[in-house]
């Protein structure tokens, strides 16, 4: 009985299919990730407020996903919101994010993840300013900043007419 159970298992490990180019380039980007953008990413974590690399930035460009490349938000919709995080008002395509119920710490928030790396970003709230209301509180480690004078170089100009000048 105890050959069977590990002949099947062998047989379904064998049979499994293997990871493709895409799940293996991921894995390979995660590895390299710090440990704090990994705790943030990987476990929800996190970062400290006013002691993030972009909370504090107003140069034109986009914030792409640290994992997978993605672009998710443009400093056009970047404001300061006084959270000590990098806010912004909307996502640039409302497809590259998701939304999830986020209950722990006791009280009910909503959780933003990448949708092509299924890292979690930060929160979005209903604080932000007019005229959607909404406030898409981002971990900085979470992201990648693309200057707009380096936009092209990256295979991003396509993003370059929604990223205004800098401030």
């Amino acid at each position: 009985m105890k050959r069977a159970a590990l002949a099947l298992a062998l047989c379904l490990a064998a049979c499994a299919p293997a990871p493709g180019p895409e799940d293996k380039t991921m894995d390979e980007k995660i590895k390299k990730l710090t440990p704090l953008q990994y705790d943030v990413t990987r476990n929800c974590g996190t970062e400290p407020p006013f002691k993030n690399e972009y909370w504090d930035n107003h140069r034109a460009g986009i914030y792409v996903d640290i994992v997978s490349g993605e672009p998710l938000f443009s400093s056009s919709d970047k404001f300061d919101s006084g959270s000590g995080w990098p806010s912004f008002t909307r996502p640039l395509k409302e497809e590259t994010v998701e939304e999830k119920t986020d209950a722990s710490l006791g009280m009910s928030r909503t959780e933003v993840r990448s949708k092509s790396s299924d890292s979690h970003l930060g929160h979005v709230f209903s604080d932000g300013p007019a005229p959607g209301g909404l406030r898409y509180c981002i971990n900085s480690a979470a992201l990648r900043f693309i200057p707009a004078e380096e936009m092209e170089k990256e295979g991003y100009g396509a993003y370059l007419p929604q990223v205004k000048k800098d401030k």
